[in-house]
């Protein structure tokens, strides 16, 4: 099953909204280059599906990419069949993932704004294995690896 890499976003301060740069480096053990996360342990980089991301768009149609503070959304491959422990390919980088879901803080302005925050069920954590460039329209997917 493979998908397709909708937006890679980030932002340089924890707790806010990310913007989609388009792409950017993978680094192996780190992270996204440049984001808040970069080198956060075991949450360097996360993943949320953009079929998700459409049903809040409903009721919120301004939200845009890395609203949820979400590094990459991707297209055409189920998130929801993920388990800790799994590897995927992300353009030319590998993922691991680390982490399903998080404790969502107090604040969120998406939750405010749209009544809930898809983050906390659905935002997929992982490090990453290997680095690479990945970008707007890489391939995403390959559970397994």
């Amino acid at each position: 099953m493979c998908g397709r890499i909708l937006a890679v976003c980030k932002s340089p301060l924890k707790g806010t909204q990310k913007v989609d740069v388009g792409e950017a480096l993978l680094v192996e053990g780190m992270g996204l280059e440049g984001d808040a996360h970069f080198g956060f342990g075991h949450r360097q980089v996360s993943l949320l599906n953009e079929e998700e991301i459409a049903k809040t768009r409903e009721r919120v149609p301004s939200l845009k990419a890395g609203d949820f503070a979400e590094n990459l959304i991707v297209e055409g491959f189920d998130l929801s069949l993920l388990k800790v422990g799994d590897s995927f390919k992300v353009g030319p980088s590998v993922l691991e993932v680390t982490q399903i879901g998080k404790e969502c803080h107090s604040a969120c302005a998406i939750r405010e704004l749209a009544g809930d925050c898809i983050m906390p069920r659905l935002g997929v954590f992982c490090k990453v294995v290997r680095g690479g460039v990945v970008k707007k329209g890489d391939a995403a997917g390959g559970i397994g690896l």
